[in-house]
């Protein structure tokens, strides 16, 4: 199968989540199947697995990747999530990666990227109505604020003079065109003065915290027991939701519904950062569901 996508924390999650021959698997971000091609190499278990992806582009991609037998869902993962809970299904290993893939960075149309002078899009999926674009466009000087400081991190004063700016100097049409504003009312830094603003428009576009807020409190519900859970996250607004999330499951002594495997964690290596450095934000989470 060629890779589109370098998944990240590979080893890492294989040795985590410990794939065995037969076991059921979940993965509510399949992607292009990175994580999923190996651990289904190990449990070859088709039939009894579920591919979830958001993105209809990678959806079509695993139709042909994996086998027939295999369930693949072309929807977002919390719905995805209530249909499994509904008809009471559960899964040996369960691993969600809420970062953006690779090809949706660099499909120059999907308006992801400020490399590139794309309409601004940033929609993982692609049917719904709101686009990046509304936002930049339609939204008012105060709910850019808003978005900058909650989901990009912004200090408030950068915030407002960047919602201002924006605001000024609408219609604003493309990915470059957005940089460009923002990069000539920024101080030099090493990462692009404009990926806290990208990070917090596509999150707001795809309801992204909302998403994963909503879905985390099922997972264990989803899980077999001595079944293995794996969270990735990107950034530090993803990562405080996991966090919390398992202390709250692991908190209640023998009632605890999970445990966590690591305790600090796991992010990648001087190696696969050489080879993926899209790895160098990533932080995987492990947790066992309890008898």
């Amino acid at each position: 199968m060629e890779k589109l996508h370098n998944p990240v924390l590979l080893s890492e999650v294989l040795a985590g989540l410990r794939p065995q021959p037969g076991e059921s698997y979940l993965d509510l971000t399949a992607g292009y199947g990175g994580h999923a091609s190996e651990i289904l190499g190990v449990t070859q278990n088709y039939k009894g697995s579920v591919l979830v992806d958001r993105d209809e582009f990678a959806t079509e991609y695993l139709k042909n990747a994996f086998p027939s037998e295999t369930t693949i869902i072309n929807t977002d993962f919390y719905s995805a999530v209530l249909r499994l809970f509904e008809c009471g299904k559960t899964f040996d290993i369960i691993l969600a990666d809420f970062g953006v893939s690779s090809p949706q960075l660099d499909m120059e149309e999907r308006g992801f990227s400020f490399k590139y002078d794309s309409p601004l899009d940033m929609r993982m999926d692609q049917k719904q109505q709101k686009t990046a674009a509304d936002i930049v466009n339609k939204y008012s000087e105060r709910e850019l604020v808003h978005i900058f400081t909650t989901y990009g991190e912004e200090p408030v004063g950068r915030s407002k003079m960047l919602a201002r700016t924006i605001v000024h100097h609408r219609p604003i049409n493309t990915t470059k065109e957005l940089a460009d504003l923002i990069k000539a009312r920024s101080r030099y830094s090493k990462i692009h003065p404009a990926t806290k603003v990208f990070q917090a428009i596509r999150i707001v576009v795809n309801g992204e915290l909302e998403q994963i807020e909503k879905t985390l409190p099922f997972l264990p519900k989803l899980l077999n027991n001595n079944g293995r859970l794996g969270l990735i996250t990107f950034h530090s607004l993803e990562d405080r939701l996991a966090k919390n999330f398992l202390k709250e499951c692991t908190n209640h002594g023998e009632e605890s519904e999970l445990e966590i495997i690591n305790k600090k964690p796991i992010v990648a290596g001087s190696v696969e950062l050489v080879i993926n450095p899209r790895a160098r934000s990533a932080k995987l989470r492990l947790a066992t569901k309890r008898h």
